[in-house]
Order: C-alpha cells, then sequence, then structure tokens
C-alpha cells in the first residue's frame, strides 16, 4: 500500500506500526540497561540434572540475591515468571500472565502504539495466594532449597514447622489457564490440620471481542489433614474467558498431564547426542522454546516469538526465515501446521504489480499493513524454500512454489544496476542504519535462487526458468563480491552496506548461503573483534558506543552456523560452547534471547529455533537439495569421537544421522527407525555427501 492513498490517521497508525518495537523498547531500555545479566560477575550455580533438567541447589548463597524470569505458553496463555530469592532465600514471584486472543482496549492517554500489545494481560504477586493456618499460625513457605527448570519451573523449600511446600508452575497446553501447583508433605512426627483461607478472585473487562472474564480461583479444601508423611496437593489457577464460554474445564492435574505429554514429545523427537552436556542440554531446552509458542487465532494456528509483547501474529524474519524451516525435522504436527499456514497466509498477499509484501501479521493480522520493505520477499523465499524440501511433501512443495517464484521474481525487480537487490532496511527494522542495499537482503537472496533451483527440478519446472534461477544467483555471487566485499580494520570480509564503514554482525550470511571467498577474514572478524560474554555484537562502532553495547541472540546463532559451514569447526566449538554454558547455566537461564538492551534479553521464541539449526544446518551442515534428498557435511570435533542427530523427521523420513571417527576418518551412517541404510561409509573429514531417502 503506498503511503499517498493512505489517510492521515491510517498513515500515523501505519508508522506507528513501523516503530512499534523500537518504541516499546525504548520505554524500557533503561530498565534494560540497568538490570544487564554480567556473566563475568556470576559463578555458575545451575547444574544439569539429565538432558531435559537443570537445577540450582541454594547451598552455596554466592549469587543472592537473585532474580530472573522464564516465559512458558499454551495455545491460550503466556506466563512469565520472575522469581525473585533474597540473601535469606525466600521467594517471591511476579506472574505475568498474558491471554493473547483476548485484545483490549487502550487509554485515551495511551500513545497510539500501544494498540499493537493491548493483550489481556496483569501481573499478580503473593497476595493472590491462599493463606494456610496451622494452629494459630498463619504458614510461611521455608527457604527455597532448589529450583529447577524443565519445562515447567519448580521450586522446593526447606520445611517449615514440619511442613515442606513444593511449587511448580506451567500453563494450561488448550485453555486459556495458568497453574500454580502445590504440594504440602508433612514431615513432622505427628498428623497435621491445616485450614485453609481459599482464592476467589473474578474480575470482569470489556475488551475488543466482547466480555472478559478473568478469575483466580484455588481447589484447596477448606480443612486439609496431613497424616505424618503423607503429602496433599493442590492449585491455583489464573484463567480467563470470553462472553458466555464456560470456565475451563481442564483440572490442575488435567494440565501438569498435557504440559508433561507435550514435554515428552519434545524429548522424543529430534535428539542431540554429543560429550557435552551442555550442548546435548540446550537443544532440548530449545526444542521446547520453540514449538511451545504457538496460538490458536482466527488465522489458524501461528507461531509468534512471546516476550510478553508479540502474540497472535508472525513476521518474515522470525516465523518464515528463522523458526519454519526447523519445524520439519521435528515429529510435533503442531508446529508444522503453524509453519505452514504462515507460509499459505503469505502466498494470498503476493500482489501481481509486485509492491512489496507485508513484513508481520500482527493482531491476528488485523493491524494495518506496513510499507517498509526490509528484505521480507528474500526472507520468505529463502525459509519457504527451505521448509518444503525438508518437509518432503510434493503437494505442498506444489502449493508454496507459487510464493516462492513471487518472492524470487520480486527480488529480481529490486536489483540494481550494480546488481545487487536493493530493500529500504532489514530486520533491524531501522534501528541501526543500511543504506539502499544491504548485505542480508542480497544473500537470503542468493540462497533462495539456489535453493529454488533443486526444488523446482524435484517439481519438474521449466528448465529455462531454473537456467534463469541460477544465471541470477551467479550473477548475484559476483556482485555481493564486488558491491559488499571489502577491507575493513584491516580483515578480508564485507561491509554491510555501500557507505559503511564497521563490522556488523550480518556479515556472517554469506558464509550461511555457502559463499566462503572471504571466510577467514569474516570469521576474525566475528570471533575476535564482534564477540563478547553475550555472544557476536551487532556492530562495533567507534563513533557510537550505544550501538557497540546492542546484541541480538539471532546474529550469534547464524553466525555460528555460518562458520560451522565454512569448516571453521574448532573455533566455533569453542565459541557454541562459551554461548551455549551461559545461556543454560547462568545469570539468565534456560534459553537463548532476543537482545540486549532492547526487550531485556527476553526469551522469543524463534531464537530457540535458530539454535536448533546451529546443529541440524551447521555442525551437521545439511542442506536441502530436494524432497527426499540433501547435501551433508558433518563437522566432527577434533576432541569427540562420536556425534549424532536422532528422529529427524525430515524429507519423508524418520531417521538417524551418525557419525563417528574411525581411522582418522569420518564413519557416516544415515538410518531410518526399520533399518533401512541410505548411506553407510568413512569419508575424509569436510567431505560433503549427497543422501537420498526412498
Amino acid at each position: 500500500m503506498r503511503t499517498k492513498h493512505l489517510s492521515t490517521l491510517l498513515l500515523i497508525l501505519v508508522f506507528c506500526g513501523c516503530a512499534q518495537r523500537q518504541n516499546e523498547e525504548t520505554a524500557i531500555r533503561q530498565e534494560a540497561l540497568s538490570s544487564e545479566k554480567q556473566p563475568q560477575k556470576y559463578r555458575a550455580h545451575w547444574e544439569i540434572k539429565d538432558n531435559q533438567k537443570i537445577s540450582w541447589d541454594l547451598k552455596n548463597d554466592y549469587n543472592l540475591p537473585h532474580t530472573d524470569n522464564i516465559e512458558m505458553a499454551g495455545k491460550r496463555v503466556a506466563g512469565i515468571i520472575t522469581y525473585a530469592i533474597d540473601t535469606n532465600k525466600r521467594l517471591s514471584l511476579q506472574r505475568r500472565i498474558i491471554f493473547p486472543q483476548l485484545r483490549t482496549h487502550i487509554k485515551t492517554s495511551d500513545p497510539g502504539w500501544f494498540v499493537y500489545r493491548a493483550y489481556l494481560k496483569e501481573t499478580y504477586d503473593d497476595n493472590i495466594l491462599p493463606r494456610l493456618l496451622i494452629g494459630d499460625k498463619i504458614f510461611s513457605p521455608g527457604p527455597v532449597e532448589t529450583v529447577a527448570l524443565d519445562g515447567t519451573l519448580t521450586f522446593h523449600h526447606s520445611p517449615e514447622n514440619g511442613l515442606r511446600l513444593t511449587r511448580k508452575l506451567f500453563p494450561s497446553m488448550s485453555e486459556r489457564l495458568f497453574i500454580e501447583q502445590w504440594t504440602l508433605t508433612n514431615e513432622s512426627d505427628q498428623p497435621l490440620r491445616i485450614k485453609c483461607g481459599n482464592t476467589s478472585i473474578r474480575q470482569e473487562d470489556y475488551g475488543l471481542k466482547g466480555k472478559y472474564t478473568r478469575t483466580i480461583t484455588s481447589d484447596a479444601d477448606a480443612d486439609i489433614a496431613i497424616p505424618e508423611n503423607g503429602s496433599y496437593t493442590f492449585s491455583i489457577t489464573i484463567g480467563a474467558r470470553l462472553n458466555d464460554e464456560a470456565d475451563p474445564s481442564v483440572t490442575g492435574e488435567n494440565a501438569m498431564a498435557q504440559r508433561e505429554g507435550f514435554l515428552r514429545e519434545m524429548a522424543g523427537s529430534l535428539t542431540l547426542e554429543t560429550p557435552d552436556a551442555v550442548l546435548n542440554t540446550l537443544f532440548e531446552f530449545s526444542k521446547i522454546r520453540a514449538s511451545e509458542s504457538i496460538f490458536e487465532s482466527k488465522l489458524g494456528l501461528v507461531h509468534s516469538p512471546g516476550g510478553g509483547r508479540y502474540y497472535c501474529g508472525f513476521w518474515a524474519n522470525d516465523q518464515a526465515e528463522y523458526v519454519g524451516p526447523f519445524f520439519p525435522y521435528m515429529s510435533y504436527s503442531t508446529a508444522n501446521e503453524a509453519a505452514l499456514n504462515t507460509y499459505r497466509l503469505y502466498a494470498k498477499e503476493t500482489d501481481p504489480s509486485y509492491k512489496n509484501i507485508r513484513y508481520s501479521f500482527e493482531m491476528e493480522g488485523d493491524a494495518p499493513v506496513n510499507p517498509l520493505d526490509r528484505g521480507d520477499a528474500a526472507m520468505i523465499a529463502y525459509g519457504a524454500a527451505q521448509f518444503v524440501m525438508a518437509r518432503g511433501d510434493g503437494e505442498i512443495a506444489e502449493e508454496l512454489w507459487p510464493l516462492i517464484a513471487w518472492c524470487l521474481e520480486y527480488c529480481r525487480r529490486k536489483t540494481n544496476n550494480e546488481g545487487v537487490v536493493e530493500s529500504q532496511s532489514d530486520e533491524m527494522e531501522g534501528r541501526i542504519a543500511t543504506g539502499t542495499a544491504n548485505l542480508s537482503t542480497s544473500a537470503l537472496t542468493y540462497g533462495a535462487l539456489n535453493l529454488a533451483v533443486d526444488l523446482g527440478k524435484d517439481l519438474n519446472k521449466p528448465a529455462q526458468l531454473l537456467n534463469d534461477y541460477q544465471q541470477q544467483a551467479s550473477a548475484l555471487g559476483e556482485a555481493i563480491e564486488h558491491y559488499f566485499g571489502a577491507n575493513i580494520e584491516g580483515l578480508d570480509t564485507y561491509k554491510y552496506y555501500k557507505e559503511h564503514r564497521y563490522l556488523r554482525h550480518w556479515i556472517c550470511l554469506p558464509l550461511v548461503v555457502g559463499i566462503h571467498g572471504r571466510h577467514e577474514g569474516t570469521i576474525e572478524a566475528l570471533f575476535d573483534r564482534l564477540w563478547s560474554p553475550n555472544g557476536v555484537h551487532v556492530e562495533k562502532n567507534s563513533e557510537n558506543e550505544a550501538i557497540s553495547k546492542i546484541f541480538w541472540d539471532r546474529g550469534t546463532l547464524y553466525a555460528l552456523r555460518g562458520t560451522f559451514l565454512a569448516g571453521a569447526t574448532e573455533a566455533s566449538l569453542e565459541k557454541l560452547q562459551q554461548f551455549s554454558a551461559e545461556r543454560l547455566l547462568g545469570a539468565r537461564v534456560p534459553y537463548v534471547v532476543e537482545a540486549y538492551p532492547e526487550g531485556n534479553m527476553a526469551h522469543l521464541s524463534a531464537e530457540s529455533g535458530l539454535y536448533c539449526r546451529v546443529f541440524t544446518e551447521g555442525m551437521f551442515g545439511i542442506v536441502p537439495t530436494g524432497l527426499r534428498r540433501f547435501v551433508c557435511t558433518p563437522r566432527l570435533p577434533d576432541g569427540w569421537d562420536h556425534m549424532a542427530l536422532k528422529r529427524i523427521k525430515a524429507f519423508g523420513q524418520d531417521f538417524d544421522l551418525a557419525v563417528d571417527r574411525e581411522d582418522n576418518q569420518l564413519h557416516i551412517r544415515v538410518a531410518n527407525q526399520d533399518g533401512q541404510i541410505f548411506f553407510d561409509d568413512k569419508v575424509t573429514a569436510g567431505t560433503a555427501i549427497e543422501v537420498t531417502l526412498l
């Protein structure tokens, strides 16, 4: 939509939308600046219990007081639980509960952009908890002994007057319900009788969809008798309903069973085996976070970033480019449906006149269409081509081929006289200058063209069209070298746009899409010049100190994927291990994050998909070449004798990929769960193998 055709009011809304992330982040930036997690000041206190669990034993108190938060989500609810433990090991909780589908009105005093974040939400402290009376004393939970994270959040308290409390927090996977489950255990030498002053809170609001009713209730009995060594469990639930909907029928126990079922499904799909427990465990946690942030909407199931800000909507980068191509490697049908919905909805937005495609569907698609071109067509083409090949379904591939072809034609039409693809911005939406043509848009277009050639062969597309794509890719590769190739700070790498003079994180993208001519200087720039305790900084800019402090984990995760693909195995592993230990066991856990200072290191979901892709596409080097084919270049580190990806659900098969060191070679074996072998041979390290799954 051209801005000259918009009314004044719509112009205001659109450009509020254009700046929606920036404006919101500015409002919280000071808080973020004061609370950035500084890994060098912390001693590790989290420990891995198994591949699906980490725990903090508070017998040591060197990190107290300590505060952190974790996001958890189901199809109709998200919760960001902030936990604070003081020097006496006493716990306080803040429960930010969000009901994404229930949009509210904004205040007359609010700026217009607030409408983009107007979900029904509230933060609840411990005042909502029921009071337990033992004799003539109100029960107070004892100091925290341990904290555990395993897709739920669990606190084990020391006994207080013989009564031990364990509490577990988690979302319902299906209802508008967030649960805090309490288990009371009698460790005294006599039966305990407890009177419970129960919680029953009701609040009604009116929003865009009608009447919203929020309730906070407890299902504890008024009189509780716990025998010696016995226990009693009850739940406090925070729920919401719309208009005349019935109250959620799911109990705390039912919801726990649903959540445990989801976590079992995550554990049984696409497992990573390496000698490094941190990598294995963060991979498991990343599958959870990548897969749980999927919401019912009037658009169907949609994957959304989360973070307290982004729900019931999706973006060309987060969903189409980052996480959508990952989901076919898992067997989680909900995630694959959400990814397919993303691409299908983008396909409906293609325009015969080749106006730029919208970059997001916020507010269930109701937000004004933003006219900014961030290079979204390149993002969508690159992600959709990977998705359909890994999905291995010919009908879906045929359905989405027109979307891919439209995006590539759009990019061709945006190619300038110097052979690179122009866009107004990139995925950072103007936070930092990008010039008229940036490296990201051109690199993603290059990658998408090559993927389309392979996909088109499987779909029997016209040879002339595929030859055109091949020639465009070749010409674009040369143009990327001539236009962006540069010596910056003494390194032969890339400038991000024509006038740029500093190193930026997205110089990793040529490595990701197979352009390795400047890999040595680029790797040194990423790992020596831009690296920090929190991964790769966005830019090192001697003229702008604020920019030099910014990091986005997406840049680090793309960098690691690209450097593995370029063959820098040992350097990549060292950085991956450092980064993974900080994210899983450091001061801000247990997932990779969005950014700092923006968002205060929120646990956005798509970044967790990018973490997993460091392994599937980076360390194991899987590049789709068809609906049943891929090229694989495993990078087994020198100190490892074995690594494997098991239960890969992609390319029409459910298979394992194992790599073992034998006789100074790599023994690579690819076989499905029925024992059918697709590849079983020894190769020299760094050899690309072709695997056909038929």
